[in-house]
């Protein structure tokens, strides 16, 4: 059994209203998508949703990387999903939401072929998750209004973005708590907004809101401003940005900057090393939640 043909589309998904989080705001997604055919009859589909910010990636460069990552993976077995991923490494650099549309297309095909839930030939075993509904950054009043929306619509958790003015940022999550109550759980995504300084200060101001965690308050890059916010937070520090491998996971709690990680597959590559990066968190006792770009 091998791949037979690897078809990529591009696609544009307007948004309803644009979507601002701390570093930009952005009116749709500009997703590719990948159709892998087997000369088995399975089809396979995965689709990239690529971040210039966070991984450096555009729809231009993911399929340029496709362009060069397809003819090598016709008449690789789809099954020896390790393999090709290996493959892909070898014949580019990093990438990784371009690679993750192929590690996802072949997924779907392991699925189909084993006529299996995928969850569960991975080891899943939960037929329910909780997911949240992100709050896109407006005035606190606006945001208030739209959270009170989502927890009708029966959202149990809300994230709410935050990284754009401090006292502000204090505002918008005390507006929202005081329109939900305080049953729905909260979460903040600073997107790395923040300064060291203003992280901690505004964390402390947040403690009373009851707040879950909060996600990349501060810079990706800056590995010791992490740890020191974790350690002068009342609020656990879940980091987004800063983990896109699994030795990016290792080197975080190993340096005790971090209590929680955010898996994303367009950072990781695809699923294979998202379950690494989850394995290496598990070893060390750190929770992970499962995010999305786009």
């Amino acid at each position: 059994m091998g791949i037979q043909q690897i078809e990529v589309y591009t696609v544009r998904l307007r948004y309803r209203e644009p979507f601002r989080i701390a570093p930009a705001a952005s009116t749709e997604s500009h997703n590719v998508i990948v159709k892998i055919v087997t000369d088995y009859g399975v089809v396979g589909w995965g689709e990239s949703s690529p971040s210039k910010r966070v991984t450096g990636e555009t729809p231009e460069t993911v399929v340029r990387t496709l362009d060069k990552i397809a003819p090598r993976l016709i008449g690789e077995c789809p099954l020896r999903i390790e393999r090709d991923v290996e493959l892909m490494d070898s014949i580019v650099e990093g990438n990784p939401a371009a690679k993750a549309c192929v590690d996802m297309a072949l997924h779907d095909i392991l699925g189909k072929t084993a006529c299996k839930p995928l969850f569960m030939l991975i080891g899943g075993y939960r037929t329910e998750v909780m997911t949240d509904i992100t709050l896109s950054i407006k005035s606190p009043r606006e945001m208030a209004k739209d959270a009170v929306k989502a927890v009708k619509k029966g959202f149990e958790a809300l994230k709410v973005k935050v990284g754009v003015n401090p006292a502000e940022d204090v505002e918008r999550v005390k507006k929202i708590r005081e329109a939900i109550g305080s049953e729905t759980e909260l979460r903040v995504d600073a997107n790395q907004g923040w300064t060291v300084r203003q992280a901690i200060e505004v964390l402390n101001k947040m403690e009373k809101f009851k707040i879950q965690f909060a996600e990349q308050p501060v810079s990706a890059e800056n590995l010791g401003g992490l740890k020191r916010v974790r350690e002068n937070s009342p609020i656990p520090i879940m980091a987004d940005e800063s983990i896109h491998s699994p030795a990016d996971a290792l080197r975080l709690i190993e340096a005790e900057a971090v209590d929680m990680i955010n898996i994303k597959l367009m950072k990781s590559g695809g699923i294979l090393k998202g379950k690494k990066i989850a394995s290496v968190a598990e070893a060390a006792g750190v929770p992970c939640m499962v995010g999305c770009m786009g």
